[in-house]
């Protein structure tokens, strides 16, 4: 539990530290964001060569994810977080659980699942601000 509250709670410190510098691609950030945690688990697996094989897969899935979600949009963002998070929570199901650190599944899911939620929010207010300008551009009011 402590460990989810600190992945929720680092999640919206780092959020939030993005928010104040406007202007970063928001897009680009959160892109590279996936792409390191992604690679994350390599760095764990090294001693374990099946392990660091299919690390090696998912971190060049993630990067493949993040590159797409970069150029097509925060929704895609979001689904690559949401992707990981699972990853994250499934990973000692199917690997040595002694390979990452303690709770680490639970925090990285947390914190995996704050950006997700975020980038869907933030898209749904991007969309919306879009849908006011062209109404607004084209003489109607909302």
């Amino acid at each position: 539990m402590t460990s989810s509250i600190i992945g929720i709670s680092l999640g919206f410190i780092i959020i939030l530290l993005f928010t104040g510098l406007k202007h970063m691609d928001k897009k680009l950030v959160y892109g590279l964001i996936l792409t390191a945690i992604g690679f994350l688990y390599v760095g764990f697996a090294w001693m374990d060569w099946q392990a660091l094989i299919i690390n090696i897969v998912q971190a060049v899935f993630f990067l493949f994810l993040s590159y797409y979600g970069v150029r097509k949009g925060l929704y895609v963002l979001a689904g690559g977080f949401f992707l990981h998070g699972i990853w994250d929570w499934l990973y000692s199901l199917f690997q040595n659980p002694g390979l990452i650190p303690p709770h680490y599944d639970l925090f990285c899911l947390s914190i995996d699942f704050t950006f997700g939620i975020y980038l869907v929010v933030l898209q749904q207010g991007v969309v919306r601000d879009s849908r006011k300008e062209t109404l607004g551009s084209s003489g109607l009011s909302l």
